[in-house]
């Protein structure tokens, strides 16, 4: 009597800030996911801002809750009431690449968007998907411009047009 052994669903993860890139990011993670039949891990990071080692918090900030909301909304953005089988919200606490870094361990691939809501609007990536790219553990797509999902189309022989 042989015993079946029965792998993981593959994973796609996906950081989602609410920013357009990380919203084309989920949409990127849909597509990809769909062609390798991966399960979507959707995740969004939250940390304390400091200035100079004193926390700067308003009273009135519940950071999770608000980072829960925001990624709610922009997965329903993305989309609505289709979403993809296996789609899992996850919202952590800690410095963003290093927690997409961590969640990405072991995953098929980790999506990002090039920019994220910070930073300088002139660069090519932002650090959060530059430090992904540099130190992931899986292929990091890093997603540029708005070239939706829909317009990649792989050529028969597994490359893309």
């Amino acid at each position: 009597m042989s015993a079946e052994v029965t792998s993981p669903r593959a994973r796609i993860v996906v950081g989602v800030d609410g920013s357009e890139q990380s919203k084309l990011a989920l949409r990127w993670a849909q597509s990809l996911a769909g062609s390798v039949g991966a399960a979507i891990d959707a995740v969004a990071v939250w940390q304390i801002p400091t200035a100079y080692g004193w926390s700067v918090v308003p009273n009135d900030w519940n950071p999770e809750r608000d980072t829960e909301k925001s990624l709610a909304s922009a997965v329903d953005e993305v989309f609505g009431a289709q979403r993809p089988d296996g789609l899992r919200l996850l919202v952590r606490q800690g410095n963003a690449a290093q927690v997409l870094l961590s969640v990405s361990d072991g995953a098929t691939m980790l999506v990002l968007g090039s920019r994220g809501h910070g930073g300088f609007k002139g660069l090519l990536l932002g650090s959060v998907s530059a430090n992904c790219a540099e130190h992931a553990h899986c292929p990091v797509l890093v997603v540029h411009g708005d070239r939706a999902p829909e317009s990649f189309t792989p050529s028969p022989s597994g490359s893309a047009d």
